[in-house]
């Protein structure tokens, strides 16, 4: 199946991804290891998402200066991005949320696990499923 994606829905796709690799940095000890990683693991995305996540574009808007205030960008970003994509391609919202739990796996690989971090990933995980 093809999907079809505006502008608005591209957007909302890499402000979610990129946006949960920045949480998971901002939870991080070492957060430039963290965010190198995990955006790695979103450029080598495959199928539509993937094609969408290594788009070169300036719409991804993280303006939080706070973790809080990231989240609250973030996290229902996270589950609009997985209702639009079961709307149009059930497939490709499992992908989606394939592709955001590898970039978490990748960029927490980078430094020991915490509980910071933990918390972060099951915050963002639970949003990735709020759909």
């Amino acid at each position: 199946m093809t999907i079809t994606l505006s502008d608005q829905d591209k957007a909302i796709v890499r402000t979610a991804a990129y946006g949960a690799v920045s949480l998971l940095a901002a939870a991080s000890a070492k957060p430039h290891k963290v965010a190198t990683a995990g955006s790695t693991a979103l450029y080598s995305a495959t199928g539509a998402v993937g094609h969408v996540l290594a788009a070169k574009s300036k719409d991804i808007k993280l303006p939080g200066k706070t973790v809080a205030a990231l989240a609250d960008q973030v996290l229902p970003a996270l589950a609009a991005a997985v209702s639009l994509l079961e709307q149009q391609d059930p497939a490709e919202a499992d992908n989606f949320r394939g592709i955001v739990a590898v970039a978490l796996e990748t960029a927490q690989a980078q430094g020991a696990p915490s509980p910071t971090l933990a918390e972060m990933i099951r915050k963002i995980t639970a949003a990735l499923d709020a759909a």
